[in-house]
């Protein structure tokens, strides 16, 4: 079994090995190959509706429970999609133990499915989602004289189906399978349902955050000496729920807000994995394919890139950190919140003057373009104009807020700026990647030599080198960086120089709101605007999805600048 998942795509395929897929409906069609692919298209039908029908029953839980809290808890909602990662479980573990191990289960592996970074992807939220589960089985163990027991359940439950979903896609996200097509389509489905409502009830469930906001809100009135009776009806009603006077409490209470948004994160990155592994059930990948040579980044023909990208990194590390230490304060100062924005109005005008370069440069280039079928690519796409609606629906809500507030006010004015520039610089970055996405790669000249001075390396680096040895080697590896870069033509050097620059900046645009960086709630102006519930729905919308339209981009980025 093991040597038919090693199995090249690229090789030529035994037809008897083939398990044509068979549906009662077309069991008259003449040819195989169109019965093969009538039955394809219904099996995906099929799972389809299954898919539908699990994620409205859920959705009409979640709702219930939102706008009837006490014929549906949200305890009902947990014991419902508990039944569900029970059965995404055995599925998981049936397809790991069964399915992929029969014969000729996985003729082909998709070459351009599961990068290696949407992988790691998984792994790092996966990481973060089990530890958010651990302190949120700790908060509720401390106040278990208050908690339901189904509180320490449901994440436990949790924690075993993040690990095994987690192996699942790290070893067959590039699986093309070949047998028991519809019950591994109808298994895809239900998972990717279950991931889907695990984040609606990410994004609309604000129970724990409200309980440790109004918990923060107690201590500031008793810092002010004010009274109980100014603030909201939901901080009396969750006093009686109160976290101890103790450290191991108060780290469980912020662990929990910190990994909040790594949770809802894992719920879709693992939905665009296991819709391309749905995509590609049944899927017999031919010969022309396959590339023949797989595309290697190397840092060669990039230089100001790099420099500007770093300097950007540089730049906005500091500004987090200071964001980090001020915001966290009870009052934080308004400073901060200039200095985070004045940061951002000026890198977003940047990356769109890159963006809309390369563009201009794609459209002058005459490369073609890729038109052979791709599930991966045309999800790429996808997500990369799903994704970006989170930032530009939060950007509009903003503007809406402010524009209605005080739109003259110092900070006001510069977030109303942040917004319409991010929605300027998303526009401009998905039309420059998307179109980067469909061109063809194009050789480098010169990539013999570069080939056989790296096959003379590697045979220098078998043997001890001798001082003079090693600096002739560091020489010559300049001077085919020199030569590679003098060799590419000017367009294709600045499709690199600005991918580059973009990579590094996504990065740190990721790295800021993923790991706390969120003045969109923090600065309370919007929040004041719409209250505290609605806009803790429309921030964890459109937050998840922000980040998880940065760390697309980097891939897709990436590609651009392999193909560039």
């Amino acid at each position: 079994c093991h040597r038919c998942k090693s199995t090249s795509a690229s090789a030529p395929t035994d037809t008897s090995k083939i398990h044509y897929e068979k549906f009662w409906l077309y069991r008259h069609c003449s040819s195989v190959q169109q019965r093969d692919q009538q039955a394809q298209k219904a099996g995906q039908l099929f799972s389809g509706l299954l898919a539908m029908n699990v994620v409205f029953l859920g959705s009409a839980f979640i709702s219930s429970m939102i706008f009837n809290k006490v014929a549906i808890t949200l305890a009902d909602v947990w014991i419902l999609l508990s039944i569900l990662k029970v059965l995404c479980l055995f599925w998981i573990i049936y397809y790991l133990l069964g399915t992929s191990r029969q014969p000729h289960a996985v003729l082909y592996r998709d070459s351009h499915a599961g990068a290696i970074w949407i992988r790691g992807s998984v792994l790092l939220f996966g990481s973060c989602s089990i530890l958010l589960n651990v302190f949120q089985i700790g908060y509720s163990t401390i106040l278990i004289h208050c908690k339901s027991r189904v509180e320490i359940v449901f994440p436990s439950i949790g924690i075993l189906f993040i690990c095994t979903q987690a192996y699942f896609l790290w070893h067959h996200s590039k699986d093309c399978i070949q047998v028991q097509h519809n019950f591994t389509r109808c298994g895809l489905m239900v998972t990717i349902a279950t991931n889907l409502l695990l984040w609606l009830l990410a994004v609309t469930n604000d129970t724990l955050h409200v309980e440790i906001e109004s918990q923060l809100r107690e201590v500031e009135r008793r810092f002010a000496g004010k009274a109980p009776s100014s603030h909201p009806h939901w901080c009396n009603e969750t006093t009686l729920c109160t976290c101890p006077n103790m450290t191991i409490c108060k780290v469980f209470q912020k662990g929990y807000i910190l990994l909040y948004p790594f949770n809802t994160e894992y719920c879709l990155v693992c939905c665009s994995v296991l819709y391309v592994m749905w995509k590609n059930v049944g899927r017999r990948i031919s010969h022309h394919h396959v590339p023949h040579t797989k595309p290697k980044f190397k840092l060669q023909g990039v230089v100001f890139g790099p420099l500007l990208g770093t300097s950007a990194v540089i730049i906005g590390a500091c500004v987090f950190m200071m964001y980090q230490i001020q915001a966290t304060s009870l009052v934080p100062s308004r400073q901060v919140f200039v200095i985070y924005y004045s940061y951002y109005i000026v890198l977003l005008p940047l990356m769109s003057v890159c963006a809309v370069i390369g563009t201009i440069i794609h459209a002058l280039e005459k490369k073609e373009l890729d038109t052979l079928k791709n599930p991966t690519r045309s999800l790429d796409v996808v997500l990369l104009m799903g994704a970006a609606l989170g930032q530009i629906g939060m950007s509009y809500f903003s503007i809406v807020a402010l524009v209605a507030t005080d739109p003259r006010e110092l900070l006001n004015s510069l977030a109303l700026s942040y917004s319409v520039l991010l929605i300027f610089q998303n526009i401009t970055q998905n039309v420059f990647v998307i179109d980067g996405l469909h061109r063809r790669r194009v050789t480098l000249p010169g990539k013999d030599e570069d080939t056989k001075e790296e096959q003379n390396r590697e045979a220098y680096s078998q043997r001890r080198v001798s001082v003079l040895e090693l600096g002739q080697e560091i020489r010559k590896a300049s001077l085919s960086y020199i030569h590679t870069y003098s060799h590419l033509s000017w367009k294709r050097r600045v499709l690199r120089e600005i991918s580059f620059f973009l990579v590094l900046c996504n990065i740190i645009l990721w790295v800021m709101p993923t790991f706390g960086a969120h003045p969109i709630f923090e600065n309370g102006m919007e929040r004041s605007f719409y209250g505290y519930s609605t806009w803790f729905v429309i921030v964890n919308f459109g937050l998840p999805l922000g980040v998880f339209y940065r760390m697309h981009s980097v891939g897709g980025l990436l590609e651009v600048y392999v193909t560039a």
